[in-house]
C-alpha cells in the first residue's frame, strides 16, 4: 500500500470542506493542505496569474511526495487544471472539484440548474459548457457572487450580514424556477443552510466536497495507492500566516488545526 500523502489546495480556508470529507471517507490517509492566503482570493485574479499560481503550488506539493493532488478550488479548477495535467500528469494523480460535481448533476433528475461562484470561476464559463455536454437540454443559469468567500473568509457565516448579501443574490430572477443550486466554491457549503432556508427547502444545494472525496477514493483504488494507515499527522500550510485565518479554519475543519507558514514564492 502506498503511505505517501494526498495533497490539496485551495486559495484560502474553502478547501478544508473537501478535506473534510475526505478524512471522513479515507480516515488512514495523510493529508497535506496548501492555502494560499498570500493571494486570496483567487476569484477575483486573471487566468493567467490563477495558473501561475497553481503551477507553484502543485510543484511543492510534488516536492512532498504527494501521490494525488486535490484542486479543491473552482476558481483553479477552472483556470488551471489543463495546465497542470500538462506539467504533472506524469509525476501524480490529479482530482479537480469541477468534473465530480458536474458528473453527479447529470446522473440527477433536474432540467434546471442554477451555479453560483468567483467571477473566475463563472468567466471561464466551465460549468455550463460541461454541464451542456454531459446533460444535453438542461437549463443554467449562472451568476458571480464575489462577496461570499472574503463574508465567509472573515467569519461572518452565521449572522444578519450574511443573511443580507445572501438574499441580495439569490433573489434574483434568474433563480426563480430552479429546482437545483450548484455551490460551485469550495467556501460555500459553511452558508449551505442559509441558502436551503432561503429557498424554504424547495431547492436542491449541492455542493463538491463529498463527490470529490469519492473521486479520490475512486482514483486511490483504481491505482491501487491506498495507504494502510496513516502514521504521521496531517499537515496544513498557508503562504501567509494570519491569526483569522486559523480562528476562521475551526468552522471548516473539525480538528484543531496548526498552521505552517511556507514561503513558495
Amino acid at each position: 500500500m502506498d503511505s505517501r500523502p494526498i495533497g490539496i489546495f485551495d486559495s484560502g480556508i474553502g478547501g478544508l470542506t473537501v478535506a473534510s470529507a475526505l478524512v471522513r471517507h479515507m480516515p488512514d490517509e495523510r493529508l497535506i493542505y496548501f492555502g494560499d492566503t498570500a493571494h486570496l482570493p483567487y476569484g477575483d485574479k486573471s487566468l493567467a496569474s490563477i495558473r501561475d499560481y497553481s503551477l507553484r503550488i502543485v510543484d511543492y506539493l510534488v516536492s512532498q511526495s504527494c501521490k494525488l493532488v486535490v484542486i479543491a478550488c473552482n476558481s483553479a479548477s477552472s483556470a488551471a487544471f489543463p495546465a497542470l495535467k500538462d506539467r504533472f500528469s506524469e509525476q501524480v494523480l490529479l482530482v479537480n472539484v469541477v468534473d465530480p460535481l458536474v458528473q453527479f448533476v447529470a446522473s440527477q433528475d433536474v432540467s434546471s440548474v442554477g451555479i453560483i461562484a468567483t467571477k473566475a470561476t463563472i468567466s471561464s464559463g466551465v460549468y455550463e459548457r460541461k454541464l451542456q455536454r454531459a446533460k444535453p437540454g438542461i437549463h443554467l443559469f449562472a451568476m458571480a457572487t464575489p462577496l461570499l468567500v472574503p463574508m465567509i473568509e472573515e467569519g461572518f457565516v452565521h449572522d444578519h450580514i450574511s443573511h443580507a448579501v445572501l438574499e441580495q443574490y439569490l433573489s434574483h430572477p434568474g433563480f426563480y424556477d430552479i429546482e437545483a443550486l450548484l455551490l460551485a466554491c469550495t467556501h460555500y457549503p459553511l452558508i449551505r443552510t442559509h441558502i436551503e432556508t432561503f429557498f424554504n427547502g424547495a431547492v436542491k444545494v449541492w455542493d463538491s466536497a463529498e463527490v470529490t472525496a469519492r473521486e479520490v477514493a475512486a482514483q486511490l483504488t483504481a491505482s491501487n495507492q491506498h495507504a494502510l494507515k496513516r502514521t504521521q499527522p496531517h499537515l496544513f500550510c498557508v503562504s501567509e500566516y494570519t491569526r483569522s485565518f486559523e480562528q476562521t479554519a475551526r468552522l471548516f475543519y473539525p480538528e484543531d488545526i496548526t498552521l505552517r507558514s511556507v514561503r513558495i514564492w
